[in-house]
């Protein structure tokens, strides 16, 4: 898969096939808009190609409230290559690019680069100034065009429509395996792994210290959760709990795996994947840290027995 990030390097197409939009958690909604480019592409023997946006247009157009986001950069195009996308350009979103109309953005950067045959978009899809490049402008542009269109219905699943919006309220409320089925991939991102206190090697469950590498990654609501490493190709199983440390009157937000092997020293300053499988509890303060070792010790065991589900 070819991945241009600017439009100097880009090689003109004779035809193609093409979806736009930003795709945030591609999830199976996005998918399948994904899914009928590369189909319909293949079928017609041209190229099939993504048009996205780094960073998330709302994070430039609400600088005061920055969506949180649900897949970095580098997931989505390992997704889009999986799904066997030849092309992706990644257009550097701007405030002087969000000003571009949308008739100019199609003209300029659709057709000039890549020549369409057909055009797929989601139904709830805008692009350009005032969001003024709706799924009704690219009928209306196709239809003066020597291409097509076509768009996208809804997916739902049990009648609730697949939506980012949708999948970012579950996994605010903890219901990561629920997000996972309804993203089509397990939620979770890359973390750097950062010096802790050191309390869980003092309570016999040594744990790894993490921070997202999204600067704006969205976490899942505070808690223990049933997790898994991707570490160098290797998958380590463990509990992670996401929160603030009540029984040792901490305020400061942690995020900590225990790993179930016996060293992860070696974790320090690494970067690595943590993916979210199940929420075992919320996080609960206790009397002592006797009570809290208890607690552990009844999570490890049901979360060894979950294990065999994720083989």
């Amino acid at each position: 898969m070819d991945v241009f990030k600017n439009l100097e390097n880009i090689k003109s197409e004779d035809r193609s096939v093409l979806t736009i939009g930003s795709f945030d958690g591609l999830h199976r909604g996005h998918q399948e808009i994904v899914k009928k480019v590369v189909a319909k592409a293949q079928s017609r023997h041209v190229k099939s190609v993504v048009i996205t946006f780094d960073p998330h247009p709302r994070h430039v157009l609400d600088k005061d409230r920055k969506l949180p986001l649900l897949i970095s950069l580098d997931k989505k195009l390992s997704l889009l290559k999986e799904l066997q996308v030849d092309k992706v350009l990644v257009v550097p979103f701007t405030e002087e690019f969000s000003k571009i109309h949308a008739e100019k953005f199609m003209n300029q950067i659709v057709i000039e680069n890549f020549n369409p045959d057909h055009i797929i978009i989601g139904h709830d899809h805008h692009f350009g100034y005032n969001r003024e490049g709706s799924p009704k402008f690219i009928k209306d542009f196709c239809a003066n065009q020597d291409f097509t269109c076509e768009v996208i219905e809804s997916v739902t699943d049990d009648s609730v429509v697949l939506s980012s919006s949708h999948i970012r309220q579950l996994i605010q409320g903890g219901f990561v395996r629920r997000a996972s089925f309804k993203l089509g991939w397990v939620y979770g991102f890359k973390v750097h792994v950062v010096q802790g206190a050191g309390r869980g090697k003092e309570l016999s469950f040594p744990t790894a210290n993490f921070i997202a590498i999204e600067e704006n990654q969205l976490f899942p609501k505070n808690g223990v959760y049933f997790c898994r490493g991707r570490i160098n190709s290797n998958s380590l199983y463990g509990m992670c709990n996401l929160g603030v440390r009540p029984t040792f009157d901490e305020n400061d937000f942690v995020a900590e795996i225990h790993f179930f092997t016996e060293d992860i020293n070696n974790l320090y300053k690494q970067e690595i994947e943590i993916e979210f499988l199940e929420r075992i509890r919320d996080e609960q303060k206790f009397e002592n840290a006797d009570q809290l070792v208890q607690q552990l010790n009844k999570d490890k065991r049901y979360c060894n027995q979950l294990i065999q589900k994720y083989l």
